[in-house]
C-alpha cells in the first residue's frame, strides 16, 4: 500500500498571520474600498493579489518607525514622480487623508515633486488630488472648495 506524501501548506493561505495583518492595514487605509482593490486584482492574478497584501500592507506598512500619516505622504510623492500610477496615485491620497494628512499637506508634497519630475507628472497629480478632494467633500456633504 503507497503512503501518500503530506499535502504541504498552502504558500498563499489568506488565513496566514502575514495576509490577515496585510487586509487590517489595507482596511485601516483604504476602508471597504479595500475589499474591492483586493477582489479586483484576485479576480485576474490571485498570486499578485496576495503579495500585494502581504508583502506592503503585511510588512513594510505596520512597521513603527514611521507614522501612516507620513508613509502615505512619501507614497505620494514617489506616485507623483513616477508620473504614471494615477489610479495608484488616487487610491494613495484618499489613504493619506484618511489617517489625517490635510489636503493642504497632499497639494504641498506634490508641489514639492515638481522639482523631480517636472510640471506635467505633478500637474497630474495634482488634478487627480482634486478628483479626491472633491469626492471627499462629496461624501462629507461639504461645499467643494
Amino acid at each position: 500500500m503507497a503512503s501518500e506524501e503530506p499535502v504541504p501548506p498552502d504558500p498563499h493561505d489568506e488565513s496566514s498571520a502575514a495576509y490577515r495583518r496585510g487586509m487590517a492595514e489595507l482596511h485601516s487605509q483604504f476602508g471597504a474600498m479595500a475589499d474591492t482593490y483586493i477582489q479586483r486584482l484576485k479576480a485576474i492574478a490571485p498570486e499578485f493579489a496576495w503579495v500585494n497584501v502581504t508583502f506592503p500592507f503585511g510588512e513594510i506598512y505596520p512597521r513603527n518607525v514611521l507614522d501612516l500619516k507620513t508613509r502615505e505622504l512619501c507614497t505620494v510623492a514617489a506616485l507623483t514622480v513616477q508620473g504614471f500610477a494615477l489610479p495608484q496615485l488616487k487610491l494613495h491620497i484618499d489613504a493619506a487623508l484618511r489617517v489625517g494628512a490635510t489636503r493642504a499637506e497632499v497639494v504641498e508634497v506634490i508641489t514639492q515633486m515638481i522639482c523631480y519630475c517636472g510640471f506635467p507628472a505633478a500637474t497630474n497629480a495634482l488634478l487627480t488630488a482634486e478628483a479626491v478632494f472633491a469626492a471627499h467633500a462629496e461624501a462629507s456633504g461639504e461645499p467643494p472648495s
